[in-house]
């Protein structure tokens, strides 16, 4: 077997790029490799890279040692510096981007669970016990406005009470002359007290004002809608007797709603109270809702790992109903100024990220990065990479292949040259 040949085959063997079978020719490689005389710096086996030589060799198979040249030409390159014929990087579909210093956010993709906005929801208790006597909203889900007379209650006490109001009235009304003003104080005051209990168990206005004018006791009391919205329950039925314990009704005013949804922990960074937030649901297709992120929760579920966060939509159209899915789309607040490359650049070994900075045409460096937020299919690159630098965004497998193979090199280098030094010493 040809010595050339043989030597050439295992070059393409250890290299660990697969540069080689891609190479039309040797010459392709030969205007980066042999500018000059090259130094020999020690001999490899070619088929175990961990044995070497300091000088020529042969494997028991007869195979010679592959020589290592210093391809450096006396300069200091980083380790893991890749030497790549442009030709070759054309065969393996290699292909660079430029890092751009740009504004960048992040887009968070959820899921969204549809709520009543607890701030909106009213429950009704009576202020005294009773029987219901009518009702006059007796629907889940019909919409009252503020002040509807919901219901009529029967309760002894509000009779009672009545009572008293009307015989202040009467005192109020045969001591208005006194002559001592001690006397006609004490009756408005009793006037006042009356009706201002009636007032706290919400006795309505205009039946307190019936009720003077009149002076005949009411029966059936009314009780109104504290606010405009929709009934979701209703507690107590005709004829049923409450007490301040029983909820008569619910009500929820659905013009605006929250939205729940789950954020990942490695997601949470991100998130910022006041984000801007789009919302897609199934039942409205091509109708996208815009809320605004209004809070996190200050603790994290359990089972799943994520935290909880609240949006808030407005709903005058009533499309969006509690408990209702969807799709929510949070848009992070910018970060400016921002050194951004493609995020197929990066190269994540899990110890580290790494990504490869064309230096020359023909020489690419290996560099650790430290990375920022990623959106978009681009990701902020923090420390490692400066912006106009060049980068490799595909076949990096290769390169990095190739990349660890110098460094090995290199560090068996570094152990060689230690192992010289050590034994000049002893001697």
């Amino acid at each position: 077997m040809n010595k050339m040949t043989i030597i050439v085959g295992a070059l393409s063997l250890s290299a660990g790029l697969g540069l080689g079978y891609l190479m039309p020719n040797q010459n392709e490689i030969t205007p980066v490799a042999e500018k000059g005389k090259r130094e020999i710096l020690f001999y490899r086996h070619p088929m175990n890279p961990d044995v070497t030589s300091p000088v020529p060799a042969q494997g028991s198979m007869g195979m010679d040692y592959i020589p290592i040249y210093d391809e450096s030409g006396g300069r200091s390159e980083v380790v893991g510096t890749v030497k790549i014929d442009p030709t070759v990087q054309f065969n393996i579909g290699m292909r660079t981007a430029i890092a751009e210093r740009r504004a960048i956010s992040r887009t968070i993709r959820t899921v969204g669970r549809v709520d009543y906005n607890e701030e909106t929801m009213f429950r009704l208790h009576p202020k005294v016990d009773g029987w219901i006597k009518e009702i006059f909203v007796d629907k889940t889900g019909q919409r009252v406005k503020h002040d509807d007379i919901l219901l009529g209650i029967y309760s002894p006490k509000l009779v009672s009470t009545q009572q008293e109001y009307l015989l202040a009235l009467k005192n109020q009304q045969a001591l208005k002359n006194s002559q001592f003003e001690d006397i006609r104080a004490g009756a408005e005051s009793l006037v006042a007290s009356s009706r201002a209990r009636l007032i706290r168990l919400d006795v309505p206005e205009h039946q307190i004002h019936e009720l003077e004018t009149t002076g005949v006791l009411k029966e059936s009391l009314h009780i109104h809608a504290p606010a405009t919205g929709t009934v979701m329950k209703i507690g107590a039925r005709q004829g049923q007797y409450v007490t301040p314990a029983t909820e008569l009704y619910r009500i929820v005013d659905l013009s605006t709603v929250w939205v729940y949804a789950d954020v990942y922990e490695y997601e949470l960074p991100w998130v910022n109270e006041g984000d801007p937030v789009e919302m897609t649901l199934a039942s409205a297709p091509g109708v996208t809702f815009r809320g605004e992120l209004s809070y996190i929760y200050p603790y994290a579920e359990s089972k799943t790992r994520t935290t909880k966060i609240r949006i808030v939509f407005e709903n005058s159209k009533a499309l969006l109903r509690p408990e209702m899915f969807s799709e929510v789309t949070i848009h992070s607040q910018q970060k400016l100024d921002q050194v951004v490359v493609p995020a197929e650049a990066v190269v994540r070994s899990g110890a580290y990220n790494q990504i490869f900075v064309v230096k020359k045409p023909g020489v690419i460096e290996p560099r650790k990065v430290t990375l920022g937020i990623e959106s978009s299919g681009f990701v902020a690159v923090t420390d490692g990479v400066s912006e106009g630098e060049s980068v490799v965004v595909s076949s990096q497998f290769m390169v990095d292949s190739e990349s660890k193979l110098r460094e090995a090199t290199a560090k068996m280098l570094k152990m060689a040259e230690a192992e010289s030094h050590a034994g000049e010493h002893s001697k």
